[in-house]
């Protein structure tokens, strides 16, 4: 007997990968029947699974792109946070009536979805379908200890005053998450929440069933996080290739600069820093490989490049980061998950979104340096080559995830839960 599973996800790079990921892995399972819910936007990397693709919100990625990346930084700004959560609601309103009529006749035996996809778990409640979710900023999940995310990239406080610090910080942010919707004129009702907050304190975005962590519990803070997250580190998946490898110079360390797929208005900064860092590490034979995140990317006419730095459109993370000798990142999680299973030693530069949170976590496991100053960037890429500590921690990483790959544990916990 065969079960259905639906993975639902957003088209953007750093949360559809890891969905596609499972549904790659998942397919192979001779009993079970995997479809794949997204957008338009991801319909040709979802058919590259082997899953069955369903379009979701047709029409709607021009919007989706404008919520999720737009030409600004969001930071902490209640004010832009407010304008992001107004344009989100009405998406999710749309998604839970679209769900209920794909869900109406032919019903999955159980659903995974990205936490972005708020809509998913009270549909499946209402229906009576189990539902997990994907998550792989789990900085982001509230716990009832440690610090809080999204207030600028908080370490955990030291003795009183620190941990009082930390519980100030998470009564603010949970504070605001509940006036939010109220501010944004956002009902939640209306995709069926009653309240932000389960009896037991957790967010009902989230699964009471089970989260999946996408990140490696090794790099994370001990926090007293629900009792149904789990981690099972980072779902290392690229949609095919469509190009030919990477050609590396040899007789010299290469090093990949990268803001990922979102944040396009911080490319420009980018650029302008990995072209004085390149003037200086050539002299050390040291290559830069910008990556611009987007196919088909380029650079403005006229932009001059100097010896050393070679500029991409997009890399293969799954098949060319381990090539390199270390990363320049943002700290999004689908770079910083390759970068971590590569074992390769990064200066992180984040600049929005969870970034600042990942940052602190990556620098405290010893893996990276922070990038305070863009103009510091070839001494940043100097020490992490030269440090010998910094390599080791990441080496260290590396191991305890291909000790575990979380594809494989992923697998078996669906295959228990529907009992196949």
């Amino acid at each position: 007997m065969s079960a259905r599973v639906d993975l639902v996800a957003p088209p953007m790079a750093g949360h559809l990968h890891p969905v596609l990921g499972i549904a790659a892995r998942l397919v192979r399972e001779q009993d079970l029947e995997v479809r794949v819910l997204s957008t338009a936007a991801a319909l040709p990397a979802i058919a590259g699974t082997g899953a069955d693709a369903v379009e979701l919100l047709a029409g709607a990625d021009d919007v989706v792109a404008e919520v999720v990346d737009p030409p600004y930084r969001v930071g902490s700004n209640p004010r832009l946070l407010v304008r992001q959560l107004r344009a989100t609601a009405a998406l999710q309103v749309r998604l839970a009536e679209e769900l209920r009529e794909a869900w109406r006749g032919e019903r999955p035996d159980l659903v995974l979805a990205d936490f972005t996809m708020a809509a998913v778990g009270p549909t499946a409640d209402a229906l009576g379908i189990p539902w997990w979710t994907t998550h792989p900023s789990p900085c982001a999940i509230e716990a009832r200890s440690g610090p809080p995310s999204y207030v600028g990239g908080w370490r955990p406080g030291r003795g009183p005053l620190g941990r009082a610090r930390d519980a100030a910080g998470r009564r603010f942010v949970r504070g605001f998450k509940t006036v939010a919707p109220r501010l944004a004129g956002a009902r939640l009702d209306d995709v069926g929440l009653p309240s932000l907050y389960r009896a037991d304190g957790s967010e009902a975005i989230y699964s009471a069933e089970r989260v999946l962590a996408l990140v490696p519990g090794a790099i994370e803070y001990p926090r007293a996080l629900p009792a149904a997250v789990r981690y099972v580190g980072p779902v290392l998946y690229t949609p095919s290739p469509s190009r030919r490898p990477l050609v590396l110079r040899p007789g010299c360390r290469h090093v990949l600069v990268t803001a990922g797929t979102h944040v396009a208005w911080h490319r420009e900064a980018l650029v302008a820093a990995a072209a004085r860092a390149a003037a200086v590490l050539a002299a050390q034979d040291v290559e830069l490989h910008l990556s611009l995140g987007r196919a088909g990317a380029s650079l403005p006419p006229g932009v001059a490049l100097p010896h050393g730095l070679v500029v991409h459109d997009v890399v293969d993370y799954t098949r060319d980061l381990g090539r390199f000798d270390a990363v320049v990142h943002h700290g999004g999680s689908g770079v910083l998950g390759h970068t971590l299973a590569a074992g390769l030693p990064s200066v992180v530069w984040p600049v929005d979104y969870d970034q600042p949170d990942h940052a602190a976590r990556l620098v405290d496991a010893g893996v990276a340096v922070r990038l305070e100053r863009p103009e510091r960037l070839a001494e940043a890429v100097v020490r992490v080559l030269e440090d010998p500590s910094c390599r080791d921690s990441a080496g260290a990483v590396a191991r305890t995830i291909a000790a575990r790959p979380a594809l494989e544990t992923i697998t078996a916990a669906v295959r228990a839960r529907l009992g196949v």
